[in-house]
């Protein structure tokens, strides 16, 4: 036993003493993102940026699978990517982002790689980096894409589909909402200089926190007091009895309402991926912020006023 006991210690110590080799072998064979370098002569900001983006990706291999496997790398070259894109042209972001796809159409597995991690970046409801009009020129190069075949294309079609509704600087989708009194009405009858359009469940407690941030912001308070903005409040799911339990616990000035026909959810008028769900319409009911936080609300309402 002594004899084992000892073999097993020797083991180990023998295996710790080979892991900071075994890492460093492991570091050496990782790959390397190559950053490109800016021309000198290139000093506007915005133009230093569109260089930096449609040439990003010059010196990488798309043909090389080792890079999904290393994510500190791949992912991170990926992030900064992104990263640069509030900086340079709206033009030059589409064009490098569509040159980059075609480029890792080059090898399936890679391309798959970097349509999920511009999902996840653009698209979750979780992310920072979260842009819905970049992934509309992700979803376009994917319906376009020669290397998908057409069942492949089928669920980015019908992303883009609903991520084409109620998009900034377009009308808003008209629908019916019901009273808690039986009464219907219109969004496009709600008279005021600004609405808020709020999806929520009464059971939510990031729904809870985001009415009681309203309710508590002394600029939504001025605009409500001022008969500037009024909030239509939707309840987009089925359980209306436990939606009418939780009324009392919503401001009474409100238009507190539900989706009778569930309409929203089945037909995807508007993209409920996540709730709570905030959207800004001007008098005309034009989108002035979709899936928008608090805060981005709050600002927009707080710069209006400047």
């Amino acid at each position: 036993m002594k004899w084992f006991n000892l073999l097993v210690c020797l083991c180990v110590l023998t295996a710790c003493n080979h892991k900071p080799k075994e890492q460093e072998a492991e570091k050496a064979k990782a790959p390397v993102f190559e950053m490109v370098d800016v021309p000198a002569l290139i000093s506007d900001r915005m133009e230093r940026a569109n260089y930096l983006i449609d040439h990003y990706w010059d010196k990488f291999d798309f043909n090389d699978t080792t890079y999904i496997h290393y994510p500190e790398v791949t992912e991170q070259a990926f992030s900064n990517f992104l990263g640069f894109m509030p900086y340079a042209h709206p033009d030059k972001v589409s064009s490098a982002i569509k040159k980059m796809l075609t480029k890792a159409e080059a090898e399936p597995k890679v391309y798959a790689y970097f349509t999920d991690l511009y999902e996840h970046y653009l698209y979750d409801p979780n992310s920072q980096m979260r842009n819905e009009e970049l992934f509309i020129i992700v979803l376009e190069a994917m319906t376009e894409s020669s290397l998908l075949n057409e069942d492949e294309k089928v669920r980015p079609t019908h992303l883009l589909e609903v991520a084409r509704r109620n998009r900034l600087g377009d009308p808003a989708i008209d629908f019916d909402y019901t009273l808690s009194n039986g009464k219907r009405g219109r969004l496009y009858d709600v008279s005021a200089e600004y609405l808020i359009l709020y999806f929520y469940n009464p059971d939510c407690d990031a729904c809870r926190e985001m009415t009681l941030e309203l309710k508590q912001s002394s600029v939504f308070k001025g605009f409500m007091e001022s008969k500037k903005v009024k909030v239509l409040a939707v309840y987009p799911d089925e359980d209306v009895q436990a939606w009418k339990e939780h009324l009392g616990e919503m401001p009474s000035d409100w238009i507190l309402s539900y989706d009778k026909e569930v309409k929203l959810r089945e037909k995807e008028l508007y993209d409920l991926k996540a709730i709570p769900c905030l959207y800004l319409l001007n008098k005309e009911k034009v989108v002035l912020l979709k899936d928008a936080s608090f805060h981005q609300v709050e600002a927009f309402l707080y710069n209006s006023q400047l």
